[in-house]
């Protein structure tokens, strides 16, 4: 009998330590989860703010471009065309009537030569807007087109070639992309000391695909998206920004054999500007 309760005590004492044990395994359990979560949580709301951030230096250097535009537009029209019209302004004032005819054919024609560097002038700032050869052939024989003149100034070696640009995209989104391009190659050949770049471009499902190889300096995309977060990086953020509004994608790699890098431009083509 001594033996039996002396059993059953201590089989009562073993599950008061087992379910002791289990009570706190779970009561940590609950507080590892509890923890957990609110280390996911203000993960979460880090990244958020992170984005938010960073959508707000897109934003503002998008705004930065537009306005710089502004300036350098409202600066060549103030100080040159300006300038233009006011001296023919001067050939055709009111004392005009009053010349002998020698002289007014004289100031009419000089006039109509001034008037003339005008329009060429204002013709130049509207095609440095909206590229006529883009404009009027699209973006494949504009992109050509800028390539060609790449390789024949002689200074590297620059194609660029098209496989399957058969439907164009809308002309606001040829002109973003189109800006894209001048602003990778232009880093490319200030920063780069590139000896080659190369465009190819192909289609996929309902994306465009851009892709720029050359064997200069160049970045990989942690370095991209760092610079897009500090306050450096203009042009790269312009280029953020225009693909912000393309609801695009841009990547940048370098080939594992560490000749060449690689830059991907994705852009689909159900884009509403």
């Amino acid at each position: 009998m001594y033996f039996l309760q002396a059993d059953s005590s201590g089989i009562s004492r073993l599950m008061f330590i087992g379910t002791l044990g289990m009570l706190t395994l779970a009561i940590g359990i609950i507080v590892f989860v509890i923890f957990h979560q609110r280390k996911v949580i203000r993960y979460q709301m880090q990244m958020k703010k992170l984005e938010v951030e960073k959508q707000q230096i897109l934003l503002n250097a998008s705004i930065r471009f537009q306005e710089e535009e502004r300036q350098r537009i409202a600066a060549d029209l103030h100080d040159d065309a300006g300038p233009l019209l006011a001296t023919a302004r001067l050939y055709l004032n009111e004392n005009l009537v009053n010349q002998e005819k020698a002289q007014q054919l004289q100031s009419i024609f000089s006039a109509k030569q001034i008037i003339d560097d005008a329009i060429l002038l204002i013709r130049n700032i509207s095609h440095s807007l909206m590229p006529p050869t883009l404009k009027n052939f699209g973006l494949e024989s504009a992109t050509t087109d800028l390539f060609q003149k790449i390789s024949g100034s002689g200074s590297l070696n620059a194609s660029a070639r098209f496989h399957d640009y058969r439907t164009r995209l809308k002309v606001e989104q040829e002109l973003l992309v189109f800006r894209i391009i001048q602003e990778l190659v232009n880093n490319i050949i200030k920063h780069s000391n590139a000896g080659f770049i190369h465009l190819t471009q192909n289609t996929s499902g309902n994306n465009l695909y851009l892709r720029i190889h050359h064997d200069g300096k160049g970045i990989i995309q942690a370095e991209f998206d760092k610079l897009n977060q500090s306050a450096q990086g203009l042009g790269l953020k312009n280029i953020a920004s225009r693909i912000k509004v393309l609801n695009g994608r841009i990547y940048f790699e370098i080939d594992p054999s560490q000749t060449y890098y690689k830059i991907t431009l994705e852009v689909p083509r159900e884009t509403i500007l």
